[in-house]
C-alpha cells in the first residue's frame, strides 16, 4: 500500500506501476510533483492533458485569453461550448474530468516582469507553451534564476522543434538564441497558419519529457535540440552546448533579475489597456482607411497576403504583391501617390511599409491590425481566419 496514493489512483495508474521504470515509487513521486504549463493553447493543451492523465499531482495554468472558435482547430482542451470562456477555467474543466485526484492552480493574469518569479518557484518544472519572443525569454530567465528545468518547444506550419532548458548544467535559451529576430521578421502561427495536428505531436514530447525528469529515467533533451518535419514525418537532431558567455547561465551572468522583454525584443510594452492601440507613425486605422477610400476611389492599397489568404477573404480593388516578392516587385507600386499597405494583422505589411521607405517611398501608410481589424471594424460582411 501507498501513504501518498489512495486505491482509486492505484487502480488508475495501474498500467504506470507494473513498469519497472516507474513503479509505485515512480507513480509517487508523480503524485509528488508540481508542474506548470505556460499557455493552454495548442502546446499547453496536450502538455496539460497527458500530464494530468499520466498521474501528476499538481498542475499551474498560465494563460489570460479566452477561447476563441479559431483555436479549436488544434486546442483540444477547450470545446465549443468554452467559446469566450477564460482558458484556464476551460482547461481545468477538463483537466478535472480526465483526474478528479488533480490539484490544479490558476494563473489568470499571466505571466509578467513583477509576478514571474514568484509563479515559477512554487513549481518543480516548467513546461512552455507559449508563442512569442518575449515571454519565452522571461520564463527562460527566471526558470534559470529560480533554479527549474525547462521543456521548451515551438511550432509553425508543419515543423516544431524541442529542447529542454537548464537541466543538469545544460543549456539555456539564451544559449540558443543569445538574441531575438527583429520585430516582424518570424510571422506568428495566427499569420503563418499551423497543422492542427502539429502541437499535439510536439506537445506530447514535451509532456515526456516533463515526466521523465521527475521520475529520473531515460535521457532528457537537455544538449539536443530535436526538429520535427510533419510534411516529410522526418525528425533531425542538433546538439546544443551551453555557451560560457550566456548572460543568463554562463561562468559569470550578468542578469541578476528578469527585465523588460518587450523592449529586448524591440517591441511595444503589452502591459497597455485594451482600449489603447499600439500605432507606429506610418500607422492608419481602418476607420481612416475607409475614409481615404470614400475621398480618393482609386487610392492605391496593397495586400501583401499569400494568394491562398486573400481568396478567404479582401478588399476590394487592392493590389496584391505578396510579402516575398516585394523586394523584386516594388516598381509595380506607385511613389507619387499615398499607398496604404496591409495584410492579416498588420505585421508582414509593417516590413513591407519599412522596405517600401527605405527605397524612397514617403506617402506609404500600414493598416494597423490588418484586414483582421477591419472586418471588426468596418465590414463584418467579409470572411475571417
Amino acid at each position: 500500500m501507498s501513504d501518498i496514493l489512495s486505491p482509486a489512483e492505484l487502480a488508475r495508474f495501474n498500467r504506470h506501476i507494473i513498469l519497472p521504470q516507474v513503479g509505485l515509487e515512480g507513480q509517487e513521486k508523480l503524485k509528488q510533483a508540481k508542474v506548470l504549463c505556460v499557455g493552454t493553447g495548442g502546446l499547453g493543451s496536450p502538455i496539460s492533458l497527458y500530464l494530468s492523465a499520466a498521474g501528476i499531482g499538481t498542475i499551474g495554468l498560465v494563460d489570460f485569453d479566452v477561447v476563441d472558435d479559431s483555436n479549436l482547430q488544434r486546442q483540444i482542451v477547450h470545446s465549443t461550448a468554452d467559446i469566450g470562456r477564460p482558458k484556464i477555467e476551460s482547461a481545468r474543466d477538463t483537466l478535472l474530468g480526465i483526474n478528479p485526484h488533480l490539484n490544479v492552480n490558476l494563473h489568470g493574469d499571466g505571466i509578467t516582469c513583477a509576478n514571474v518569479r514568484e509563479i515559477v518557484a512554487q513549481y518543480d518544472i516548467v513546461v512552455d507553451g507559449t508563442d512569442n519572443f518575449p515571454t519565452r525569454y522571461l520564463v527562460n530567465d527566471a526558470c534559470v534564476l529560480e533554479g527549474k528545468p525547462l521543456v521548451y518547444a515551438s511550432i509553425f506550419q508543419f515543423d516544431g522543434q524541442l529542447t529542454v532548458f537548464n537541466h543538469k548544467e545544460g543549456p539555456c535559451y539564451r544559449c540558443l538564441y543569445p538574441e531575438p529576430p527583429p520585430p516582424g521578421l518570424v510571422p506568428s502561427c495566427a499569420e503563418g497558419g499551423v497543422l492542427g495536428v502539429l502541437p499535439g505531436v510536439v506537445g506530447v514530447m514535451q509532456a515526456t519529457e516533463a515526466v521523465k525528469i521527475i521520475l529520473d529515467q531515460g535521457t532528457s533533451l537537455s544538449g539536443r535540440l530535436l526538429l520535427y518535419d510533419a510534411l516529410e514525418m522526418k525528425f533531425r537532431e542538433m546538439k546544443l552546448r551551453k555557451d560560457s558567455t550566456c548572460p543568463a547561465c554562463g561562468d559569470n551572468p550578468t542578469i541578476g533579475d528578469v527585465q523588460a522583454y518587450e523592449d529586448f525584443c524591440g517591441l511595444p510594452p503589452t502591459e497597455v489597456a485594451e482600449e489603447e492601440v499600439v500605432m507606429a507613425e506610418y500607422d492608419v486605422i481602418p476607420t481612416e482607411l475607409k475614409a481615404m477610400m470614400a475621398e480618393n476611389p482609386d487610392l492605391f492599397v496593397l495586400d501583401v497576403r499569400e494568394p491562398h489568404e486573400i481568396a478567404i477573404c479582401a478588399l476590394e480593388g487592392t493590389v496584391n504583391i505578396p510579402l516575398g516578392q516585394v523586394a523584386e516587385r516594388y516598381l509595380e507600386v506607385p511613389q507619387d501617390q499615398t499607398v496604404v499597405v496591409h495584410c492579416k494583422l498588420g505585421g508582414r505589411s509593417a516590413q513591407a511599409v519599412e522596405f517600401l521607405q527605405s527605397k524612397g517611398y514617403t506617402q506609404v501608410k500600414n493598416l494597423n491590425g490588418g484586414i483582421v481589424r477591419w472586418i471588426q471594424d468596418v465590414d463584418t460582411s467579409l470572411n475571417t481566419y
